[in-house]
This record gives C-alpha cells, sequence and structure tokens, in this order.
C-alpha cells in the first residue's frame, strides 16, 4: 500500500480550503493509504485530527523559518507504515488512478520514482466528497476549464523507500527542489516513470499571498537563489520529460523522447549564455564609449 506525506500553509482562508479538499481528496484513495502531515502551522493539528491523519509537528526550518526537504523525506521513509512513499504539495487533488498507477508500476520495478504533469484549475469551494459524483464533476472542470502544465511542473513524487538517502540536499520547499529530486533518480541509475497519461493530479490555483514579497519572492528571492546553488545549476535539474519510462494504459513503455528533452535543454542554456554575453558586449561598450565623460565628472571608471 501507499504512504502520503506532505506539509502545508495555514489553513485560513482560500489556502485552508484548497488544502483541506487536496487532503479529504487522499483519504478516499483507500482506507489503507496512511497520510502524514508534518508542521505545527495553524490548523494543522485540527485537520489531521478530523481527517484521522498522523500528524508530525515537527519539521526542520532554515533561519527564515522555512521547511527543510531533506528533514520530511528524511523523517517520513523513517516512520512511514509502507515501502512505497508519496510526496504531494497539499494543494494537489489525487484520485484512485495514481493508486492503481503506483501498483502497475511497483509490479515492474523493485525501485522507481513516479512523477506526472499536473491540470492547473480553478477551485474555490470546498468540495462534496459525500457525492459519488465528485471525481467526474472535477475530471471534467480540470479537461474543460483547466490547464495542463508542461513537464517542469511537478507536484507528486512516488517512491520506493530508501531512494532518496542521508545525501539529499538541505533544500527550502521553494524552488528546483523538485527538478533535483527527479535528476538525483535518474543520476542514481534508478527508473524514473511519467505517468501523466493515466494520473489526472489537479492543482487547485492560488495566489503567492503566503509569502511577504508574494510570486516574485517566492521564483527570484533569497531562498530561491541558495536552491539554485544546492542544486549545482541547471546541470543538475530535470524534468518530468526526461523521464526514462512512460506508464500508458497499456502498460510500460521506454520514453523515446527524453533525448530531446537533454537537447532542448541545452540549446536553451546555450541561449542563455549568448544572450548573456550579447548585453555584457554591449554594456561594457556603452560604459567604454561614455568613460571620458564619466571621469570629466570625477568617475574612476
Amino acid at each position: 500500500m501507499l504512504t502520503i506525506f506532505t506539509t502545508a500553509k495555514p489553513f485560513r482562508g482560500h489556502i485552508g480550503i484548497i488544502q483541506r479538499n487536496a487532503l479529504q481528496s487522499w483519504k478516499a484513495l483507500h482506507p489503507a493509504v496512511e497520510i502524514i502531515l508534518f508542521g505545527a502551522d495553524e490548523g494543522a493539528a485540527d485537520a489531521a485530527q478530523e481527517l484521522g491523519l498522523h500528524h508530525e509537528p515537527h519539521v526542520e526550518r532554515n533561519e527564515h523559518g522555512t521547511k527543510r526537504l531533506d528533514y520530511l523525506f528524511a523523517r517520513a521513509q523513517l516512520i512511514a507504515k509502507h515501502d512505497v512513499l508519496c510526496y504531494v504539495n497539499c494543494d494537489i487533488i489525487l484520485m484512485p488512478d495514481l493508486r492503481r498507477a503506483i501498483e502497475r508500476v511497483h509490479a515492474m520495478h523493485r525501485e522507481f520514482l513516479m512523477v506526472g504533469r499536473r491540470w492547473d484549475t480553478r477551485i474555490t469551494e470546498p468540495l462534496a466528497f459525500e457525492r459519488h459524483e465528485w471525481q467526474t464533476e472535477l475530471r471534467s472542470a480540470a479537461l474543460g476549464l483547466g490547464k495542463r502544465c508542461t513537464s517542469e511542473w511537478i507536484d507528486y513524487f512516488a517512491f520506493t523507500r530508501g531512494l532518496y538517502g542521508p545525501d539529499i540536499l538541505p533544500f527550502v520547499l521553494r524552488v528546483f527542489w523538485d527538478n533535483w529530486l527527479v535528476w538525483k533518480a535518474l543520476d542514481s541509475g534508478k527508473p524514473v516513470i511519467d505517468a501523466s497519461r493515466v494520473v489526472m493530479a489537479v492543482h487547485q490555483n492560488h495566489d503567492y499571498s503566503y509569502h511577504p514579497q508574494g510570486k516574485a519572492g517566492v521564483w527570484n528571492g533569497e531562498e530561491a537563489g541558495r536552491n539554485a546553488e544546492l542544486a549545482g545549476g541547471w546541470r543538475h535539474l530535470r524534468t518530468i520529460a526526461d523521464a526514462t519510462e512512460v506508464l500508458t494504459p497499456e502498460g510500460l513503455k521506454s520514453n523515446v523522447l527524453r533525448h530531446w528533452s537533454a537537447v532542448r535543454r541545452y540549446v536553451r542554456q546555450a541561449g542563455r549564455v549568448l544572450r548573456n554575453d550579447v548585453w555584457h558586449t554591449i554594456w561594457f561598450g556603452v560604459l567604454n564609449l561614455i568613460r571620458p565623460v564619466r571621469r570629466s565628472l570625477g568617475h574612476k571608471f
């Protein structure tokens, strides 16, 4: 069976609604699925008690109070009841297709990482999980009004216990850690499975008001930069498109397009370097032109 683990933001307002939606959907996967909720954030203890979750209040954090990925993964693998775990962001609604996909993959691989693309969908109210139609209605909403994200966006990681050992880096839960986890599995020679064709993971859209600097702070702030440095740059970042295999309705198939993903990655990086070189040349060319004027005004350069 399966152990899902996660950590949440404070359970208030819209974020509180979508987090409860996510947790309740996981509870509906199967009675034997274990769910571990990490953190002592506002409302976490109440949600865990109400939904019958395993609550782990303590989480190691950095100097800014942001939760550390290495602690979550190490602790979850230590205490999980089951040998297959799945880290899921707490705004993701899952349906039984995830459990079925994991069972199919585990029947073929003793060790693995399974990831998949998400569907961004606008959800503002609590879902009625007591209604048998909730899954059908949610799928229709995601397909009709939602948007399927590209392979860079990774919100669930199903893996076998021990796949990530003590060498997992002390990332914080901002950016780049997800792409590094895919790289780490690939670098360790483990099969990475893209389950996008058979698993619908619904991401409930939200704003970035939980961060003092909003979206810019999440993506371009100090912690994002530190995560990028920890990862070792773009060479240690991979996406769902880099998976070694694809899970289809017919079974596992080799991902013949993964090498094109590598080509695109190198082309994009070459473009960035070229643009930087061009702007570097223009900038210092302008400085050279105006240097006599700057010196006449008393500037050193």
